[in-house]
């Protein structure tokens, strides 16, 4: 069974407002570095979408009380840090003792190990949460010193130290692909049927595979209960060709949605699923946010 975290900032509004959806599109430029970080804090493209939904809601809600005169960016950072932070403790990851690794202010930090970028950005999951936000905004971000101290909740010295310990701990490991999430036979089972059944556009047998309580969550839309969205609708009226297959992302096992090009079939987005026994008790549709697939490490489709 997939793990899929509840979101404790939006709880069941149903279809988003239209003011919630102006305030999104006015930090779309923002979203891939958001996404970009809290992916990489997760270690998963899906929960770091999550985090960054949880976390833009929790802005949209804080909005009046936000200082105009200052920049929207650092802001947004450090609530979806926040929410980083908050998803690795309920995924039972300890908090870092920093009290016991106390090292001077004047410390001169470590060189960046591995070049930047890319290279860094999939070792960090060896790292406690602190050295691995500290190692992101610094060596990927080039965040300043002062204001990486300012997103942590830090002192200057505090994020020398952590840079210092991760770039020492980096240096050492060598690099370590994601490990696979195994799916139950059951789960497989039961994602393959909903593939199937989708694409036939048989709604009614879709339905038979979920639960009468299954919730959905369409990112960017829609939080509620799965009998209350029009779902199926919204699928049948995309402008484009569209199907649904089986596959793997970052070694996770999800449905697919494939979007027809000139000559090929593209993925464009990913759908994850809760399944309680032989039912679907939880429905995570990314088709509003293809950037999830394009940050993605790695991405297998199975043949028909």
């Amino acid at each position: 069974m997939n793990s899929l975290n509840d979101n404790q900032y939006i709880e069941d509004p149903g279809p988003f407002e239209a003011r919630y959806l102006a305030f999104l599109e006015t930090i779309s430029t923002l979203r891939p570095s958001l996404h970009r970080y809290c992916a990489r804090m997760t270690g998963s493209v899906m929960d770091g979408e999550d985090v960054v939904q949880e976390a833009l809601f929790e802005a949209y809600r804080k909005l009046d009380k936000f200082d105009q005169s200052r920049p929207l960016k650092p802001w947004l950072f450090r609530i979806a840090h926040n929410r980083c932070i908050d998803f690795l403790r309920r995924r039972g990851v300890r908090d870092e003792a920093d009290a016991a690794v106390a090292v001077p202010e004047a410390i001169e930090p470590a060189k960046p190990v591995l070049g930047t970028g890319k290279a860094v950005e999939h070792l960090v999951l060896t790292l406690p949460p602190k050295e691995r936000a500290c190692v992101l905004l610094k060596d990927v971000f080039d965040y300043s010193l002062e204001e990486i101290a300012e997103l942590v909740d830090s002192t200057v010295g505090g994020v020398k130290a952590a840079l210092n310990r991760a770039r020492t701990k980096l240096a050492e490991s060598s690099p370590q692909a994601n490990s696979a999430r195994n799916a139950s036979p059951e789960l497989k089972r039961i994602m393959q049927l909903y593939v199937d059944r989708f694409n036939r556009r048989d709604w009614d047998g879709v339905r038979e595979l979920t639960s009468a309580d299954a919730r959905l969550n369409v990112a960017e839309r829609f939080v509620g209960k799965f009998a209350d969205a029009p779902y199926f609708f919204n699928y049948e009226r995309w402008s484009w060709p569209w199907k649904l297959a089986l596959g793997e992302v970052d070694g996770e096992s999800v449905v697919i949605v494939l979007r027809r090009g000139a000559d090929t079939w593209t993925p464009h987005s990913a759908i994850r699923f809760d399944v309680v026994g032989q039912r679907i008790e939880r429905i995570v549709d990314y088709i509003h946010c293809p950037w999830v697939i394009s940050a993605a490490t790695t991405l297998t489709i199975a043949k028909a």
